[in-house]
């Protein structure tokens, strides 16, 4: 099992409303600080030659909303950064405009994977269904291991060329 630390807060005054006693507490430009053991993960960014279109992409594969100020301002609509959040607003993607970006050759090992990102699903009925939705919004499948039967799987290029896999899980 992971340990999970528990937060240890700084303050330059009394700690917080049910703030554990026993928690060191200093002074650090008289604003509350959690501090834990372990950096914690935020969100996965994905590099993209236009943000608002791979943003779009995972929005609605993923059933994502955008932060807010991340919605769509019009059509001139071409930002450096966007991230997408869930229904209680934690974070989960966001998207970094680049100028240049060379989509992997997975599997021929020419420009490698670098990263991926897994998403499960709980039947062989939703996979298929899943598959559809994928590749209505755009993406193209690069390897179908359905036939699977221990762990049937898709792996797809988001339409910048980023691997992803749903499989059965």
């Amino acid at each position: 099992m992971a340990h999970t630390p528990a937060p240890r807060w700084v303050t330059a005054g009394a700690p917080p409303p049910g703030c554990p006693a026993g928690f060191p507490v200093r002074s650090r430009w008289g604003k509350w600080w959690a501090v834990v053991d372990y950096p914690q993960m935020l969100h996965t960014v994905l590099d993209a030659l236009n943000a608002r279109e791979l943003a779009d992409f995972y929005r609605h594969l993923l059933n994502l909303k955008y932060r807010p100020g991340d919605e769509p301002a019009g059509a001139e609509d071409d930002p450096d950064w966007l991230v997408l959040v869930d229904d209680a607003g934690v974070r989960k993607l966001a998207f970094q405009r680049v100028d240049e970006l060379t989509p992997t050759t997975w599997p021929r090992p020419d420009v490698p994977m670098q990263l991926h990102v897994d998403f499960t699903v709980p039947s062989f009925e939703e996979l298929q269904r899943q598959r559809a939705r994928a590749e209505s919004l755009g993406a193209t499948i690069l390897l179908d291991r359905t036939d699977n039967q221990d762990e049937p799987l898709y792996v797809f290029a988001d339409p910048a060329g980023h691997p992803f896999c749903i499989f059965v899980a």
